[in-house]
């Protein structure tokens, strides 16, 4: 039960004990991925120097999530959450310490990166929903849950800021293998966490897979705000999600630098996402997100355009806080409208659809972003993408509004 003692509004989901427990292992564990994702795309650039592979081990890596993701929810439905999620991390430490291993016996070259890189989607594209669903049990107030999910999000963006500066500090002084294997033992944190939490029998969905799945996808096409806001999330990661698959080639090719500087652009757009979620747990009403995610979608377009024309670092690099900004509040505040007004019973399988259209089209995205950055160079194709976005906006801002609580009904 919460603590009698007050929280600050910011944090209140801590009060409760499953979510700290939660909160404390999946802190260490997401910056252990954040140290793993930035080594891997500089071990890619760095054995193939090619922008079209970084794009193919961006695709293979979040694909699996629009291919999977929706009829993982449906499973996930129809199972013991936690029990998956535990299976899920135990075999994402495993993916890690394999990497590391071939890394380490220089066994490692850009087909196995690529087959690698599949197995973390498909693993991905289970966890993801598995987690994000599993956060309305951690919280035993359903008023809580907004916060819940901003502070979930709180971590993401956090090792975001802290974790690629760190990965470029160890690339510089030891190597890709030493940051796979960090990440392998930060799963662990999380693994301890979950079999410490406390969690009463859940009720599953009941019916076939086939039932289970077009009931969720049902709910999704009939409720207009649903419809909505994956088209949203749908264009946000197809065009201004691209970035991560370049990031590299804007630190070596355009600003002449080496693993530092991929680190400092990542961070920048880390510092951006943690600012927008920090701005997220304070907010007490999900009505008002609908209006910032418009607004936010427009600084996402800004920000590719100045990221692509700019050829100074410090300006690159204020492009980038406002891109991470942009990207957190689009899809961190469409996360929270959808559960907040999900029914407990198709949790699982409303997160799968969403997780699947934000991880499946940001896949989609940094394909086509590394291909046409190896034809016309990246920021031709960040420009583009930028170019766009705002068309999108342009033509989201002429539709009539919905207030959050019509679309609720």
């Amino acid at each position: 039960m919460p603590a009698s003692r007050p929280w600050p509004t910011s944090i209140r989901a801590l009060r409760h004990r499953n979510f700290r427990l939660y909160f404390c292992g999946y802190a260490i564990s997401t910056l252990g991925t954040w140290i793993q994702q930035v080594a891997l795309a500089w071990l890619v650039y760095r054995l193939s120097g090619s922008a079209a592979l970084l794009g193919v081990t961006s695709c293979v890596a979040l694909l699996p999530q629009l291919l999977i993701g929706p009829l993982a929810g449906a499973w996930i439905d129809r199972h013991d959450k936690r029990r998956l999620l535990l299976i899920s991390q135990s075999l994402l430490a495993a993916q890690a310490a394999g990497l590391a291993v071939l890394t380490h016996n220089g066994l490692i070259g850009p087909g196995l990166i690529v087959a690698m890189s599949a197995l973390l989607g498909v693993l991905n594209a289970l966890d993801t929903p598995l987690r994000q669903s599993l956060l309305s049990r951690f919280v035993d107030q359903r008023e809580d849950l907004p916060n819940a999910l901003a502070l979930n999000a709180s971590l993401f963006t956090c090792s975001r800021f802290v974790g690629p500066p760190l990965a470029g500090l160890l690339l510089g002084v030891t190597s890709e293998s030493l940051c796979f294997a960090i990440n392998a033992c930060s799963y662990l944190a999380l693994v301890i966490g979950l079999l410490c939490v406390r969690l009463a029998p859940a009720p599953r969905a009941a019916g076939s897979m086939r039932h289970v799945f077009r009931e969720g996808l049902n709910y999704a096409l009939e409720t207009p705000n649903v419809r909505r806001m994956m088209l949203s999330v749908l264009l946000v990661n197809l065009t201004a999600s691209s970035y991560a698959a370049l990031l590299p080639v804007f630190a070596r090719d355009i600003f002449a630098g080496d693993a530092r500087t991929l680190g400092w652009l990542w961070g920048a757009a880390g510092l951006g996402s943690l600012l927008s979620t920090l701005f997220l747990a304070t907010l007490t009403n999900p009505a008002r997100l609908p209006k910032a995610i418009l607004a936010s979608a427009v600084a996402c377009a800004v920000a590719l355009l100045l990221f692509a024309g700019s050829r100074n670092l410090p300006l690159s690099l204020a492009a980038m806080a406002l891109l991470g900004f942009g990207v957190s509040i689009c899809n961190v505040g469409t996360n929270i409208v959808l559960q907040s007004q999900a029914p407990e019973r198709l949790r699982g399988r409303v997160v799968s659809l969403y997780t699947s259209t934000r991880f499946g089209f940001d896949a989609i995205g940094g394909l086509l972003a590394g291909v046409l950055a190896a034809h016309f160079g990246g920021p031709w194709a960040m420009g583009l993408a930028g170019a766009l976005l705002l068309t999108y906006c342009v033509w989201l801002s002429q539709r009539p509004a919905m207030p959050v609580e019509e679309q609720a009904a």
